[in-house]
């Protein structure tokens, strides 16, 4: 199990950084921000991963092989696609759902994929951490937790989106999913 442990270490600290050392955490830029649905949706994906680690396999028994190979996978998927959406949406980047004075819908790197790629990040994250910690039930509570809070934040920040770049918005929601590639 220390080899499952080191690998959610290191994955969590690759997914963590760019948003702990390379966002700008302080913006004095005039905007428009949806608070509420935000923190509504960040508490259920909250509550989802304080599932996957509070809801543990037995102990003794480490896991498979087929879990550990998953999250070999998807540590790495969770750091480069938080890497690279923190380094494509630069200025843009926000907790809460919100659009400055200058936003610019933003559609190269991750965004080209998918339209929220931290969202599809953080669904990495913690598909590493279910893979290494947590039983089959507990991990289909956090799953659907997880994405009935991602989709309350993707409705919020479309919406905000398509207030403001409205038929461009539109043309780029047709041709890229929201934050899980080929499926609508």
């Amino acid at each position: 199990m220390l080899l499952g442990w080191v690998i959610l270490i290191v994955s969590w600290c690759a997914w963590a950084y760019p948003f702990a050392f390379r966002v700008p955490h302080i913006q004095n830029r005039p905007s428009i921000t949806a608070i509420a649905p935000t923190r509504a949706g960040l508490f259920l994906e909250c509550v989802a991963i304080f599932i996957a680690f509070a809801c543990r396999l037995p102990p003794g028994s480490p896991p498979e092989w087929w879990r550990i190979a998953g999250a070999i996978v998807c540590g790495p998927v969770a750091a480069v696609l938080a890497w690279t959406a923190v380094r494509h949406l630069g200025r843009q980047f926000r907790v809460h759902a919100g659009l400055y004075e200058d936003h610019q819908l933003i559609t190269t790197g991750p965004y080209a994929i998918v339209r929220h790629p931290i969202y599809t990040s953080l669904l990495a994250i913690l598909a590493c951490t279910l893979f290494l910690l947590t039983p089959w039930q507990w991990a289909a509570l956090s799953l659907a937790l997880f994405v009935a809070g991602t989709e309350i934040r993707v409705y919020t920040e479309d919406g905000l989106l398509a207030s403001r770049f409205g038929e461009r918005f539109f043309e780029y929601r047709k041709r890229v999913r929201a934050y899980v590639p080929f499926v609508r």
